[in-house]
């Protein structure tokens, strides 16, 4: 999404989704740590004016994003400021009700610069949130006030990012995806079973979503990033109830050992833990 500017240098970007759900069901998934680990990265929040809220971007506390509550009004607003290139950074939430048991949430980020420096960046955001805001939809959707644990693992592949989406799955035994189609992974590639939600779109193809019967009930998200002249191929599982955090620890290390043994390894993952 565009940035938007005024006269004062003050610039916002936004996105928005509309989700299943009270405003009192969707607050507790973004505005809590327990549901925002559900469908984004780990995240502990203090829920109130003041309190701390972080985001564990990577391993190790290198990749933190870490903020301060400025507003706190359940079920509807917060806001919280984090410190980022340009400088302070505010990002407010927002919950509106609507009919039918739905609700819109609606993120934007604030903040002042006196150059455009910035703006490819925080527009990259927005997409980013599009992305998140899908898994959000189907975890509000299928598995809300559920107990989540959940995990990252990435390999690396050369370019173009179209090859290597290919052979990725290709070596997972799929064929095909299209919408509403079950899929399931080959004899010696890590389980994968469940329903495509999301199989991406003209402009970016390489991008799945799955409704998940194994490894265990939960979502699938599966893409490919080009970066730095190679491919990052990212699968992020967030499995649901009450026997979610003993799958993940053993599909966690499936799927590491399976990535190792067809593609370039990335250092350390990213074990998400949101029970």
């Amino acid at each position: 999404m565009p940035v938007k500017k005024d006269e004062n240098g003050q610039r916002s970007v936004e996105a928005e989704v509309e989700v299943p759900g009270t405003p009192e069901q969707v607050w507790k998934a973004i505005a809590t740590g327990e549901g925002i680990s559900s469908w984004f990265v780990p995240s502990e929040v203090e829920e109130k004016e003041g309190g701390a809220a972080v985001s564990h971007f990577g391993p190790g506390n290198t990749m933190d994003a870490v903020g301060t509550v400025k507003v706190w009004q359940p079920p509807h607003q917060f806001v919280v400021e984090t410190t980022e290139g340009p400088g302070a950074v505010a990002s407010e939430w927002t919950v509106q009700a609507k009919s039918g048991s739905t609700c819109v949430v609606r993120v934007v980020h604030r903040w002042f610069a006196s150059t455009d420096e910035w703006d490819n960046q925080f527009e990259g955001h927005t997409y980013g949130w599009q992305s998140f805001f899908r898994i959000l939809r189907l975890h509000l959707e299928h598995f809300a006030g559920q107990s989540c644990a959940s995990f990252q693992v990435m390999g690396t592949a050369p370019e173009p990012k179209g090859e290597a989406w290919m052979k990725f799955l290709n070596l997972l035994g799929i064929r095909e995806v299209t919408l509403g189609q079950g899929i399931f992974t080959v004899a010696g590639a890590p389980p994968l079973n469940g329903i495509v939600r999301w199989a991406g779109q003209e402009m970016w193809p390489e991008d799945l979503l799955v409704t998940l019967d194994r490894p265990a009930p939960g979502i699938a998200h599966v893409t490919a990033h080009p970066m730095a002249g190679q491919v990052f191929l990212c699968v992020r599982m967030y499995l649901s109830g009450p026997g979610a955090k003993a799958v993940v620890q053993e599909a966690e290390t499936t799927w590491q050992q399976w990535m190792s043994a067809h593609f370039g390894t990335v250092p350390e993952t990213n074990i998400m833990d949101c029970s």
